[in-house]
């Protein structure tokens, strides 16, 4: 029963944010303005994702971080409640969420632990190829059963040798047949070995330029021939599985290419002006985190005879922290905002994922600084945060990879 009215909740959401254009009073249509105050469906959204992350998320999240364990059951909860899967569109059995409204639920997950967020939002960026690029056979397919059951799934466009070089893919796919084969090796992918299907960016036409070089797949994950790596222990967010995939002579049939051969690259990176946002946002979590965990100690902890938070070293860097937590959750509203009006927001995307990711590296520092000797400890949370934070300045595009984008837009519009 509660899953099926914070459904219905979500679904509603969808409207009060909506992009659809509606008529004034004079017959005219305009779209709706961005407002700061969420709809009564919208907070209810964002509390039904807080109060997961604070029952279920943060008790479970140090055995997680300790252990490396991925968290099945806690994403099988999650996906019962809704907050998995947020934008696969209603056709297909999803919520149909905006971008907006996602990041209010990713923002609050990552709160509670961003390596089980990023889990969950994995999910998201497989998907989203497939939402923008996808037949309807190919959605309901796979999209189809992502909100049958708690499946995961993967994108897998990194490599060994290609990360901010993405051009620079060597696994490449030949036609046969009806078939194209796929030969080589991915790495760092997200969910790798929890994946039930992989969204596959290939190298198709060797001469041509990265532009339409490439074709998108999607891929079974059983199919023969992949093979998944270990699971590697990373600095942080380590209830994530991440892990290099092989392809050796996978076959692949023609019905599930993404899109037309050689669009590949352009749908890879059009899923990032729907994902960058999120990913923003789940930094923004972690950023409020710390923040919070920083508040709560300097209340308790006294030097010289009074809280710690009454010497004015300790007061500005969490006024600091407040400044750059609204400042990023602020680009993060705007770039969802955008991307769910059907406007260009690749921009404003950037700055968000740059300054939110940054901002949680920030806040988290600051934190274990504020904790002192005890910040270093893992008995506190704060020295996690401060591991978890480290991986937003690099995946979904490092923060150098955002500042070219912004530059050359910046460039762009001048001349």
């Amino acid at each position: 029963m509660l899953r099926l009215q914070l459904l219905s909740t979500l679904r509603r959401s969808t409207r009060a944010f909506g992009t659809t254009s509606v008529a004034n009073s004079g017959g005219a249509a305009f779209t709706p303005a961005l407002g700061f105050q969420l709809s009564e469906d919208q907070l209810n959204i964002q509390d039904a994702a807080r109060q997961f992350a604070r029952d279920v998320i943060i008790p479970a999240a140090p055995h997680h971080d300790k252990t490396g364990e991925y968290p099945v059951d806690i994403i099988k909860q999650a996906w019962e409640l809704g907050l998995v899967n947020t934008h696969i569109p209603t056709a297909y059995g999803g919520l149909g969420l905006g971008v907006f409204d996602s990041a209010l639920v990713s923002e609050q997950l990552a709160y509670g632990c961003s390596g089980i967020q990023t889990a969950i939002e994995a999910n998201g960026l497989a998907e989203a190829p497939v939402v923008l690029a996808a037949n309807d056979a190919q959605k309901k397919k796979y999209l189809g059963r992502m909100t049958e059951e708690p499946l995961m799934a993967g994108y897998c466009v990194t490599e060994p040798g290609a990360g901010s070089d993405v051009a620079g893919a060597k696994t490449h796919a030949v036609k046969k047949g009806d078939k194209w084969v796929v030969n080589g090796q991915k790495m760092w992918i997200t969910n790798g070995g929890k994946a039930n299907w992989y969204f596959l960016l290939a190298k198709t036409d060797t001469k041509a330029s990265a532009g339409k070089a490439f074709t998108g797949f999607i891929v079974d994950a059983n199919s023969p021939g992949i093979s998944a790596g270990r699971k590697e222990w990373n600095m942080g967010q380590r209830a994530s599985d991440t892990r290099g995939i092989t392809f050796e002579d996978v076959e692949v049939p023609d019905e599930n290419r993404l899109g037309e051969v050689g669009q590949g690259f352009k749908i890879a990176m059009g899923a990032f002006d729907i994902t960058r946002p999120l990913v923003a946002s789940a930094a923004v979590g972690l950023a409020q985190r710390a923040m919070d965990e920083a508040t709560a100690y300097s209340l308790q902890r006294k030097t010289m005879g009074k809280p710690i938070v009454e010497h004015q070293a300790v007061a500005f860097m969490l006024a600091d922290m407040a400044i750059q937590i609204e400042s990023s959750r602020m680009m993060v509203w705007r770039a969802g905002w955008l991307r769910d009006q059907n406007k260009r927001n690749t921009y404003y995307a950037s700055i968000a994922k740059a300054l939110a990711s940054e901002t949680a590296n920030k806040c988290a520092s600051d934190a274990v600084q504020i904790f002192g000797g005890n910040g270093y400890n893992s008995e506190y949370p704060v020295e996690k945060l401060m591991r978890d934070a480290k991986i937003f300045t690099i995946y979904e595009g490092t923060s150098q990879i955002q500042r070219l984008i912004i530059s050359r837009t910046i460039a762009d519009m001048a001349k």
